[in-house]
């Protein structure tokens, strides 16, 4: 029989319904799996559910960087870039194969509408300094002031005639998604938490003192009782629902702003770094981050009241980027990815643009007992979920023995961590790919491609994902669906639209031994697949786009 210690579906459904919980986490994105594997670690007895994928809403739909945020130094927000550059040292020493540093150029530009313009890089020079202050010198890369000769160098389709002596600084990339599984499958293999996707919190029983006693939960259309004595609230823009099933009315706390972000090929940008652009006229800017042979540009920040399921990135969405990067002469052509996520951002009185809106996290807890987190940043997720579980310990002081009353989780290595590096320095590609995503569990791929060569080749055409990743992903990583594998546990979706979709039949018939589809079932899942892309991509109003030869990672 599978033990606590293993990171499967049927057996944390059978463990939902059979084991008493100290703690029950409703949301299964980067805050949530935080939650659980800070509490795990501490010893509670700790599950997790999530109503779709793991990942499914904004943290697989960030800008995928772990950052101090260099503009919130100037709104004033010292205390959160400190101690978001602090989290982002530990994120790269817990997981190194997954947090990578990156030089990020910001570009001077002189003329009217520049976010920095000419006459003010003296203070943002100051700001550079406190910048480093605050994080740089912990990673003994402190920012250098380029040259417009420098700063071309690194992006030779900046409009020449505008830039002016530009800076450079250093930040960190992250594949959301991917972080999120690893944390989860973490507090699951290492400290026995159960964690478990496709199931929704559809009620909550109390006892006669108001107290959680447990909670329903429904999953493959049947309905579990789960005995928890608290529940942390980490359902992100969804958080008022699960407020709503405790308290018995919808709180109306979060505001949600919507985040778009489009992928071209590298050779209409050519830069060997990331760079942040001024939008003129917006007193905004937009990260350009390479990805292999893809760039990706982003984000949008507007106000959002649609449905909070799959929000749509609409023509006026993309037109807004193309007009930021006008200087490149990047069309809707040229885009062959796109994606759209939701912030939770935490309503306030004097609330104006919601690029203004603070990022602070905030931790409230209901006379039931259920912690709610909301707003924060990817980058401070672990600093969240301890806060989060600081209060769930508090609450239960007198309910539960033998736990840590603080976080246990700022020095724990993820899974992957160990064995990383061996495997990153090969000689191999294929290898130092599988390292730099599944860290030192990339030796079971590789066995695995051992075991059948066809594993071994291209899983969509133009991407370096191979099949053996889809395989594993459905025996070891709790994806569920064709949708699963292209859009979170590889990231082709967001890389290659069209060419994902093309691939979805190939993964459909890899993923179906292992999940016990039939070919009937098999089919459905692909079909839906290149429906939702072609829903998406005509919401955009973008045409297909051929996809040949790129490599993204």
């Amino acid at each position: 029989m599978i033990g606590p210690g293993w990171f499967d579906r049927s057996e944390a459904l059978r463990r939902l319904g059979d084991d008493p919980f100290d703690l029950l986490v409703v949301g299964g994105g980067i805050t949530g799996a935080g939650v659980a594997l800070d509490a795990a670690s501490r010893g509670l007895r700790t599950a997790l559910v999530e109503r779709d994928d793991f990942a499914s809403g904004t943290s697989s739909k960030s800008s995928k960087l772990a950052h101090g945020g260099l503009r919130y130094l100037q709104q004033g927000e010292i205390r959160l870039v400190y101690e978001a550059l602090h989290e982002r040292q530990r994120l790269v020493h817990n997981a190194p194969h997954l947090v990578k540093l990156l030089p990020f150029l910001l570009p001077v530009m002189t003329g009217r509408g520049s976010v920095i313009p000419k006459k003010l890089s003296r203070a943002l020079g100051m700001s550079m300094w406190l910048y480093d202050l605050t994080g740089g010198a912990r990673i003994g890369k402190l920012h250098e002031r380029l040259t417009p000769e420098q700063a071309l160098a690194h992006m030779p389709t900046l409009p020449e005639d505008r830039v002016a002596s530009s800076y450079l600084y250093y930040d960190a990339t992250v594949d959301d998604a991917r972080l999120v599984l690893t944390v989860a499958r973490t507090a699951a293999i290492e400290f026995g938490a159960v964690c478990v996707n496709g199931a929704a919190l559809t009620g909550v029983a109390k006892g006669p003192d108001g107290r959680i006693e447990s909670a329903t939960v429904q999953a493959d259309g049947r309905e579990i009782t789960v005995r928890c004595r608290s529940i942390v609230n980490a359902a992100g823009v969804w958080s008022d629902d699960v407020r709503k099933v405790d308290e018995g009315v919808h709180p109306d706390s979060i505001r949600p702003a919507k985040g778009i972000h489009i992928t071209v090929p590298w050779e209409k940008i050519r830069n060997d770094i990331a760079v942040v652009v001024p939008v003129p006229k917006d007193k905004r800017a937009v990260f350009v981050v390479p990805w292999g042979d893809l760039t990706y540009i982003g984000t949008t920040d507007t106000d959002y009241d649609g449905p909070l399921d799959d929000p749509p990135v609409t023509p006026e969405d993309v037109q807004y980027l193309l007009e930021a990067m006008k200087f490149t002469g990047i069309t809707r052509d040229d885009i062959v990815g796109a994606w759209a996520g939701l912030r939770p951002l935490v309503k306030s009185a004097s609330s104006g643009r919601t690029a203004d809106l603070s990022r602070r996290h905030k931790v409230t807890t209901s006379e039931a007992g259920v912690v709610t987190v909301t707003g924060g940043k990817l980058t401070t997720y672990r600093e969240m979920a301890a806060d989060a579980v600081d209060e769930v310990v508090r609450d239960l002081a007198h309910r539960v023995s033998g736990v840590a009353r603080r976080s246990r989780t700022r020095k724990l290595r993820l899974r992957g961590a160990e064995g990383y590096e061996a495997l990153a320095t090969s000689d191999d590609p294929r290898t130092v790919h599988l390292a730099n995503r599944y860290g030192g569990e990339a030796s079971t791929l590789l066995a695995m491609i051992d075991g059948d060569p066809s594993l071994g080749e291209p899983l969509v055409s133009g991407l370096p994902y191979l099949r053996v990743e889809a395989v594993y992903a459905a025996r070891h990583e709790m994806a569920r669906s064709v949708d699963d594998v292209l859009s979170r546990r590889t990231r082709a979706r967001l890389l290659a639209r069209d060419a994902s979709a093309a691939a979805a039949e190939d993964v459909a018939s890899l993923i179906a031994p292992v999940l016990g589809l039939s070919d009937e079932e098999a089919a459905a899942q692909a079909a839906d697949y290149r429906a939702a892309v072609q829903v998406e991509r005509e919401g955009a109003d973008l045409p297909p786009t051929p996809f040949e030869g790129m490599v993204g990672s």
